[in-house]
């Protein structure tokens, strides 16, 4: 797509927005100039207020409750029992948004008794459906889609299809709280085909929202974040500030599984703008808590638990049985981190309660595992056994690998514990089994090629339809022109025929271009996680395989943390076309922690980064660093047993990145002469044409340099790079 099509579509969709945006502001509008006409205290006056009091509600609550207020005195007054009804519904979603869950409950009741009286399908499905979510948000699901299904055993010819779709999503919804994904996406695609056949796009964004919930319980976080992105996008068209903050929240959740703490923070709190001027207190409690969840996992414990405190607090308040118990669960977690045992059994074991009662089964399997975790600690093996054998069967069903994975891991150590080594050992084998599963590289480049297959597709399709589009002009003027002159009228067709030729021609290179372009991107990105080489690899896992022989348990642990760790920065790294510099040097850390760990003479390492570098701001292209590393340890330490050094340093001056690589080996003009130059020429050739590609991208200069030191009177090798790089300073 060129640069002009692009802005063309940049265009098209912010007219779009905009255009939505106003059109609903123009309805308000329309409205509040009609109720300022119409004085009269009749029943068209109580409809316009309900009607402006619902459009207002995802808006202004305040204007809601002013209208709603106005509407229910007013229906009363001339005992309209349509539009009273009408009130009280409004006022119900009102006091819910404002998790007064009993005053709800309490407005819906009143509404459906009138609705009853006067036979008003729609009214009636609209409450039963109103008192399903005020259960939903309670925590009680069992009774929440006890409700959705009575109000879709209402007589449908009755019911308008946009509620009757309501009731499909609000059901969907319940059974992803209760992690029963397979009858959450059945009601969840009911609905979404019949969004699609009417073209909803509030609908449309309402399932994108949703099904997210899913994909982030199954750990599928890019297809997770597309949803998300969708429904933010929609949502924001629409103007729906609390359709946004759900999706920000969702999108938080999502970098908090990714480790992108940062990113989750900002969006957690982007969330709770958006929660507190709706008083949202449901909404403020679960956020509050998921910005704890970063702190936890930034190992910022007691800054954590002020969070989820604070959470439960509001969650006791509101008496939301879910947000309870989720606070009570993550408080019990961080207690154990904080090695406070006894209060930790105590909230594990109230939120284990709760969640039985809701049946939640994935919070009843991840409670039996905290439980279960605390008996380990407390060297109460056989209760430890019991409990985490309960978390185990529940998961298993659920078929939750990250839960199974952490329980087959406190199991090995149970066992371990307990003297039974062939149980501990197999339960091991199992964890290992379940953690490859989640970081499959398999599916990395299956995503890969589904991707590139799905725009290669999109483009061949759009082709094909342009060429079809314009050989029917050819036609249409054809035939308009069949009775002119026929010398204009052969020189017209002949024309015509070489526009069409050329731009059939054109498109056929422009797409074999784009064919080749995401050729040479799947090659780069496989020659990028070729980087680490099979030597380094193989000669790790003996590494291991001597220590396991050796009974060297807690060193075979430790290396196996740092090798998988370094492995998975890998694999997450190469995916991404930048990332953060602190991620970078964390995979070059672990990379000569690893180097170090069986050598009698370790490598001296120093990794310094000027203090006008924020390297969580920072973004480069992965694997630049690391080669030049590996170069160093496997070329220039040749045959040098001791005193090796590695210095490598970052620095921003005159708006360039420039990180040296400093080694005392023998130099590169001495490794020249190795037999092993052609590999390393390739790499340096790879990496050059890299950082040509990349300084067009990035706009931004990117060269590099390598140098013996012999030059500076000097001992080694200098590799100097000029890094192209994005600065993105998170407001």
């Amino acid at each position: 797509m060129n640069f002009f099509s692009k802005n063309i579509l940049s265009l098209s969709v912010l007219l779009l927005c905009t255009i939505t945006m106003l059109s609903q502001k123009t309805i308000i509008d329309s409205l509040e100039n009609k109720l300022s006409i119409h004085k009269i205290k009749d029943t068209t006056r109580v409809n316009l207020l309900n009607e402006l009091a619902y459009l207002y509600y995802r808006r202004n609550i305040t204007k809601t409750s002013e209208y709603t207020d106005e509407s229910l005195d007013l229906a009363g007054i001339i005992d309209y029992k349509k539009g009273k009804a009408r009130s009280l519904y409004i006022k119900s979603i009102v006091a819910g948004i404002k998790s007064e869950f009993e005053l709800s409950l309490q407005y819906l009741n009143e509404a459906i008794d009138i609705y009853k009286v006067i036979d008003d399908k729609n009214g009636i499905f609209s409450c039963y459906n109103g008192m399903g979510i005020t259960h939903f948000y309670q925590g009680d699901f069992e009774l929440a889609i006890t409700y959705y299904k009575k109000a879709l055993s209402i007589d449908n010819t009755m019911i308008l299809e946009k509620d009757i779709i309501k009731g499909l999503m609000n059901i969907g919804s319940a059974y992803v709280q209760m992690s029963e994904h397979e009858n959450a996406l059945f009601y969840y695609e009911k609905a979404l085909a019949k969004y699609k056949a009417n073209n909803d796009e509030i609908g449309l964004a309402s399932y994108y929202l949703n099904v997210s919930n899913i994909y982030i319980d199954q750990g599928n976080y890019p297809i997770a974040l597309e949803s998300l992105n969708k429904a933010f996008f929609l949502k924001e068209k629409q103007g729906d500030a609390m359709g946004m903050s759900s999706a920000l929240n969702n999108i938080g959740l999502v970098y908090l599984n990714q480790e992108n703490y940062d990113n989750a923070i900002t969006s957690f709190r982007k969330s709770l703008v958006f929660d507190r001027k709706n008083g949202n207190k449901r909404k403020i409690a679960k956020t509050l808590n998921n910005i704890g969840l970063v702190y936890k996992n930034k190992k910022e414990y007691k800054v954590a638990l002020k969070y989820i405190e604070e959470g439960l607090q509001i969650g006791e308040e509101i008496n939301s049985n879910e947000q309870i118990a989720l606070c009570l669960h993550n408080q019990g977690e961080l207690y154990v981190l904080l090695h406070q045992y006894s209060n930790g059994l105590k909230s594990y074991e109230k939120a284990k309660e709760i969640f039985i009662k809701s049946n939640n089964k994935l919070g009843i399997s991840s409670s039996y595992l905290g439980i279960a975790n605390i008996y380990f600690n407390q060297k109460k093996y056989k209760k430890a056994l019991i409990t985490v054998l309960k978390s185990i069967e529940i998961s298993n069903d659920l078929g939750a690998i990250k839960y199974q994975r952490n329980a087959q891991e406190l199991l090995s150590k149970i066992y371990d514990n307990l003297g039974d080594y062939e149980k501990a050992f197999s339960s091991h084998r199992q964890f290992k089994k379940l953690d490859d599963s989640i970081f499959n590289k398999e599916n990395i480049k299956k995503i890969a090629e589904l991707e590139y297959e799905y725009k290669y597709k999109q483009e061949l399709d759009s082709a094909n339809k342009r060429e079809l589009k314009l050989t029917q002009e050819v036609k249409t003027i054809y035939k308009n022109l069949e009775q002119s002159q026929r010398n204009l009228l052969l020189g017209i067709i002949a024309f015509l025929l070489i526009i069409l030729v050329l731009g059939v021609v054109i498109f056929s290179l422009k797409l074999r271009n784009i064919k080749t372009t995401n050729q040479n991107i799947l090659i780069e990105q496989k020659l990028l996680r070729s980087q680490m080489t099979p030597h380094f690899i193989f000669n790790a896992l003996s590494v291991l395989q001597g220590m396991i022989l050796n009974k060297e348990q807690k060193k075979a642990v430790f290396y196996l943390s740092k090798f998988s760790k370094l492995l998975r920065i890998t694999l997450e790294n190469s995916r991404d076309k930048i990332v953060p510099l602190n991620q970078e040097l964390m995979a070059v850390e672990n990379y000569l922690a690893l180097q170090n760990i069986e050598t009698e003479h370790p490598i001296t390492q120093t990794i310094l980064v000027d203090q006008n570098i924020d390297s969580t701001v920072f973004k480069i292209p992965p694997m630049l660093i690391q080669p030049f590393v590996e170069n160093a340890i496997e070329h220039g330490f040749e045959n040098q047993k001791e005193d090796k050094k590695i210095d490598i340093h970052l620095k921003f001056i005159n708006e360039e990145l420039i990180c040296t690589i400093k080694d005392n080996g023998k130099g590169i003009n001495a490794q020249k002469e190795n037999k092993n130059k052609v590999k390393k020429s390739m790499a340096t050739t790879i990496t050059v044409e890299r950082l040509k590609i990349l300084s067009k991208d990035f706009k931004v200069k990117g060269a590099l340099l390598i140098e013996d030191r012999r030059k500076y009177n000097e001992k080694g090798t200098i590799v100097t790079l000029i890094i192209p790089y994005k600065n993105e300073v998170i407001s």
